[in-house]
Parts: C-alpha cells; structure tokens; sequence
C-alpha cells in the first residue's frame, strides 16, 4: 500500500500471492523443508514486480493455511518493493510484524472458519486494542491500513485512531450485481469522500476482478487496489507476470480526482 497522492499519479496495485501459497499448501504442508515444494513464493513475488505490481500483500494467518511468515520474511529480504503485512491484531502479529519491518501492515478482522475475508474489522468495537498496537506501528516506521466496510462510523474512527489508510472493503460490491452493486458502489463513494476529507489515504480490496474493475472506477480518491485470487487465477492460463500486466493496463484508466 503505497502512500501517495491521489491527484496526477497512476491507480497503485498491490498483488496478494496468498493463493500461489495455497496451491504450494496443498500438496506440502506438512513437509515444506521438502526438496521438492513448489511453487516459490519468492518467485511469485518476483513476477509481480515483473508484471507493474507497486507492492506485494501477504496475509499470514493463525491457522497457517496459506502464506507462512517464513514467507513473509523471505520476500521482505528478496523483493525490494514495499511490502504489505495483512494480518489480524493479535499479540503475536504484531510482534511478528515488528520484527519483520513491512511498509505497511493492513489490520483485518480473522476467523478460523471463513475461507477469505468475509467483512470489514469493527475498529469501533475495537478500538481500545487498536489505541494499544497502533502506536507500536508508529514508532516502528510501519504505517498502518485498516480494512473496514464502507461505514461512515468505521471511516471516522480510523481517522480518530491515527491510521495513515483505509482500505475499502469491496466483497458486498463484487458480490452484487444490478441495482444491489449501484447501491454498493453509491457506499464506497461516500465512505471514500469521507476517508479523503479526513485525510486519510484511501484503498480498496476484496473480490476485484477483470470484469469488475470498471464500474469500481465511479470511486473517487482511490489510491491503491489490493488484489489477488483473480491474478491467481488468471495466472494459471497466461503466468503471474502477464495476469499483472494486464490488470495494470486497464488499471490506467481510473480517473484521477483530487
């Protein structure tokens, strides 16, 4: 999530490669000192860059069903963009976050039940816990994202909390269609006027796609898009770099607001 201004610059892309972990996961979990694991998470990385990517996201989960914080650690050391740390905000992240000096750390909410990220994080019904690790951040040099629905109580007190960002959670919206997205876009659209006068940076992420991507562009102020499971995907036909070269391209389109 790289922090910049919204005015004269290019839509950033922030590429999440949990899922090339997942395929990774699927077969060796259980042994990934294994000679023959595959395939490389750093190499993953690697064709992000060389796809346009201005950052890669990464969320090591309690659970561990995906990315690894050795991971974590291995991109940090190997890729030289900056690097995203999604994650819950528990004790053990943070550490682990501090330890490891990522750009930026994203705070979600985490289940163990869910597959993906379901929902935004409740910051106002967390708030004394976010008031504890926020300022941990801060003193690191770490600045801090939190992915939150577009909820004009959320957006607020992100920006009572001190965090630099917020990222947009745009599942409902992906997840709609007809009159039901219009309504869902028509909630980014206030929250990201909210977030921008209140100055915070504004991002987006969850469930954007190829298709999708356009009728997202009618939210202004937006800085940065978190994507991963579509580019996953589309990498399966085309490879990682040409699945984030392509979603860089039509990314070029956003209209710039101020």
């Amino acid at each position: 999530m790289s922090e910049t201004e919204s005015s004269g610059t290019s839509l950033l892309l922030g590429v999440n490669i949990d899922h090339v972990a997942t395929l990774r996961q699927a077969r060796y979990s259980t042994m990934l000192d294994n000679h023959n694991v595959e395939p490389d998470i750093v190499m993953a990385a690697r064709a992000a860059v060389e796809g346009g990517a201005d950052s890669i996201t990464m969320h090591p989960r309690a659970d561990g069903r995906h990315v690894q914080l050795s991971d974590v650690e291995a991109v940090r050391r190997e890729v030289e963009i900056p690097l995203n740390m999604e994650m819950g905000n528990t004790p053990e992240m943070v550490e682990a976050s501090l330890r490891i000096q990522p750009e930026f750390v994203c705070l979600v909410p985490e289940t163990r039940e869910e597959i993906t990220t379901e929902g935004g994080l409740d910051v106002v019904a967390n708030e004394a816990a976010l008031r504890v690790s926020l300022p941990q951040f801060r003193a690191a040099g770490i600045k801090v994202s939190l992915f939150i629905d577009p909820v004009d109580e959320q957006v607020r007190m992100a920006a009572d909390l001190g965090a630099e960002m917020i990222e947009l959670h745009t599942g409902a919206f992906a997840n709609q269609q007809g009159e039901q997205r219009e309504a869902e876009t028509q909630r980014l659209i206030a929250a990201a006027e909210l977030g921008h006068s209140l100055g915070l940076q504004v991002n987006a992420g969850h469930g954007i796609n190829y298709d999708n991507l356009d009728e997202l562009f009618a939210v202004p102020h937006l800085v940065e898009l978190n994507i991963g499971h579509t580019l996953v995907s589309r990498a399966v036909f085309v490879g990682l770099a040409e699945a984030v070269r392509e979603m860089r391209e039509l990314m070029n389109d956003y209209p710039q607001t101020k």
